[in-house]
């Protein structure tokens, strides 16, 4: 396997590769990672069985269209196929760590978030949010493509999975329009999937990856820097003084949350099944 990437990224990048070093990086829940070098290049491969190739192709894609608004660093995507049983994504490897600009990652993110898309909220293919397939559907309403391919979608896979919502689904889809009485978003180049775990930054530059990208409503990422415990101050501050939030965010993010307590219940179970009906709860009062 190994052999055949070391072949596509000579091919890639026009220059003889050997993959004669290879180290496991962090275990992640989704994929394998492993830092690949030959003593004087290095490169980030991601690993999974051969049927996730579409889930590299959207990531690769992804990383693309970002890394094309010159807006906010995230690695790119060298090469990505089929190796042996294997599908594989290989980016540049990007050395993260040390000095840490909150302030400019605010900045950053408002610019990306500045990308629209005349074509409504939707994206060019489905991609995946962890694990699970997201539909991008091209929608000209953002409630809309909200209740369907967000929350209904994730609900449905969860009451597969034996999840029972404490209020009836019709209710929650009823009260949604309520969130945006006064609020009409623009369609924004989202990352869709930004908690702590996929920010970072190399030599002080901030950096995002692994993108579930869409075209929606900014405030979905702004939410999810909240959800797991959040991002520094200084990177709020800084947000706001360049894209200032609109009113009514306070009780959206509870909303676009949902989304993704429910997707973990999907992936991981447990307790998020009841976190989910708190969340709908606090809205539905």
């Amino acid at each position: 396997m190994w052999d055949e990437i070391a072949i596509a990224i000579s091919q890639a990048t026009g220059a003889k590769f050997t993959s004669d070093r290879r180290q496991a990086q962090s275990v992640g829940c989704i994929n394998q990672t492993t830092k690949l070098s030959d003593g004087q290049r290095d490169f980030f491969v991601k690993t999974n069985d051969s049927h996730r190739l579409e889930m590299f192709i959207a990531e690769a894609i992804a990383l693309k269209q970002i890394y094309e608004t010159n807006t906010i660093r995230v690695p790119q995507p060298i090469c990505w196929g089929i190796a042996g049983n294997a599908a594989y994504l290989v980016m540049e490897k990007l050395e993260l760590g040390g000095r840490q600009d909150w302030e400019a990652m605010g900045r950053n993110l408002a610019a990306m978030h500045r990308v629209t898309s005349d074509r409504g909220f939707g994206w060019e293919r489905d991609n995946t949010i962890g694990a699970t397939p997201q539909i991008n559907h091209w929608t000209d309403r953002w409630i809309d493509f909200w209740i369907e391919y967000r929350l209904a979608f994730q609900i449905r896979l969860a009451k597969r999975q034996g999840w029972r919502c404490d209020i009836p689904e019709e209710k929650i889809y009823k009260l949604i329009p309520s969130f945006f009485r006064d609020y009409q978003p623009s369609s924004a180049m989202v990352h869709g999937d930004l908690w702590g775990g996929n920010a970072a930054f190399s030599n002080g530059e901030p950096v995002i990856f692994d993108p579930a990208l869409y075209f929606g409503d900014r405030e979905v990422d702004l939410a999810m820097t909240e959800l797991f415990g959040g991002f520094p101050a200084q990177f709020y501050r800084a947000y706001q003084a360049d894209y200032p939030l609109d009113a009514g965010y306070q009780q959206r993010k509870t909303l676009y949350n949902l989304y993704h307590i429910l997707n973990h219940y999907n992936l991981f179970g447990g307790s998020y099944g009841s976190q989910a009906n708190r969340m709908i709860a606090s809205f539905c009062e």
